[in-house]
């Protein structure tokens, strides 16, 4: 996977947490220049789970090999996975 690929699992993230559409009232070429030129980011909500805002901000590092690899996002949201899915956790006792 690339580090691209990251930047837009932040996003997907970014829209699970806040069931919202990103970047709304723009076309895609308003979007590349946002992101890709003036380095803009989707705004992360004060309310938002610590642990998950700071996810999407290494997501969206300005700089690819700043950004977490799969296996690290992986390692970091396991424990969350207990908070979001309690089935889970009681089938595999």
């Amino acid at each position: 996977m690339h580090r691209c690929d990251v930047y837009s699992f932040g996003v997907i993230l970014w829209e699970l947490a806040t069931l919202k559409m990103p970047w709304t009232g723009m076309n895609p070429m308003q979007v590349v220049g946002a992101v890709g030129f003036q380095s803009r980011r989707l705004d992360i909500p004060t309310e938002m789970d610590p642990l998950v805002a700071r996810i999407i901000r290494g997501c969206w590092q300005t700089d690819p090999n700043l950004r977490p690899s799969f296996a690290q996002l992986v390692a970091t949201l396991q424990p969350l996975q207990r908070l979001t899915i309690p089935s889970l956790q009681q089938n595999s006792d």
